[in-house]
C-alpha cells in the first residue's frame, strides 16, 4: 500500500494586508490544490475560496476517471459561481488560478488554470509539469524565455486565464505514473517569483517533509514576500 505525506503552508507575506491564496489538503481523498484569488482584497479572497470549496464538494468516488470528471465538473461550477458574483456585486474582473493535484493507485493527474504551478522531483532531478497561462508562459512555449526569465519579466503577472473569467473556462490537465520518492509541489507565484529552478531542486532535494514547505515560503519571505505565498508539498 503506498504511502504519502504532505505539509502546507500559506502566508500573507510582508506587503500585503490579504491573503488571497487557498490551499486545500485532503489526503484522505489524494487531492492537493493552490488557488491564487485575484480582484482586490475580499473579492480576491472569495474567488480562491470558492475554487477549493467546490472541489471539496465534488462528488467522491473510486474511479480515477469519475474521479477526474467530477473535479473538472467543479472547476466549471466554481467559475459560474464566480462569474454571477462579479456581477452582482459590480467588482468588475474577478477570478482566481488554480492547481490541483489528484493521486491514484498508479497515476497522478493534475488540472490547472492560470500561473499557479505543479513541480516534481523524481531521482533529484526538478521538471514543472504545468505552464503558465500567462504572456510569459506563451513566451516561454515560443522558446523566447526560460522559466526563470520569465519570472523575472515586467509582464510576469500578466496571466491570460483565469476561473471566473471569461465566458468559457479552459482547463489543461496532465496525466502519469507515479514512482516511488517522487516529490509534488504545488505553488502560487508567490513562492516561484523568488527562487529559481536549480535552487528550488536543491531545496526540494535536501529538506524532509516536516521543513521543506516552511523554508520555501521563509526563502519568499526573506527576498521582499511582496505577494502572498503558498506552498504545498506531497511525498509519495
Amino acid at each position: 500500500m503506498r504511502q504519502v505525506r504532505h505539509s502546507a503552508i500559506s502566508h500573507v507575506g510582508r506587503v500585503r494586508q490579504v491573503n488571497e491564496d487557498s490551499l486545500l489538503s485532503l489526503p484522505e481523498r489524494q487531492v492537493w490544490a493552490v488557488s491564487d484569488g485575484m480582484g482586490g482584497h475580499a473579492a480576491g479572497d472569495f474567488a480562491s475560496q470558492t475554487v477549493v470549496e467546490t472541489i471539496v464538494t465534488a462528488p467522491e468516488t473510486g474511479d480515477p476517471g469519475e474521479r477526474m470528471r467530477a473535479i473538472r465538473s467543479a472547476l466549471h461550477d466554481a467559475h459560474a459561481r464566480i462569474k454571477d458574483y462579479a456581477i452582482s456585486s459590480g467588482l468588475g474582473t474577478v477570478g482566481a488560478t488554480v492547481v490541483v493535484l489528484l493521486l491514484s493507485e498508479a497515476h497522478f493527474m493534475a488540472f490547472w488554470v492560470g500561473d499557479s504551478r505543479l513541480y516534481r522531483v523524481r531521482n533529484a532531478q526538478i521538471e514543472l509539469l504545468t505552464h503558465d497561462h500567462s504572456i510569459v508562459g506563451a513566451l516561454v512555449e515560443a522558446g523566447e524565455l526560460t522559466w526563470d526569465e520569465a519570472d523575472h519579466h515586467p509582464q510576469s503577472n500578466a496571466i491570460t486565464r483565469a476561473v471566473g473569467v471569461g465566458d468559457a473556462l479552459e482547463i489543461d490537465k496532465r496525466r502519469g505514473e507515479l514512482q516511488p520518492g517522487d516529490r509534488f509541489l504545488l505553488c502560487t507565484d508567490g513562492l516561484n517569483k523568488y527562487i529559481g529552478f536549480e535552487e528550488l531542486q536543491a531545496e526540494l532535494t535536501a529538506l524532509p517533509i516536516e521543513t521543506v514547505s516552511q523554508r520555501l515560503v521563509q526563502i519568499a519571505l526573506d527576498r521582499g514576500g511582496a505577494d502572498n505565498v503558498s506552498v504545498i508539498v506531497v511525498d509519495v
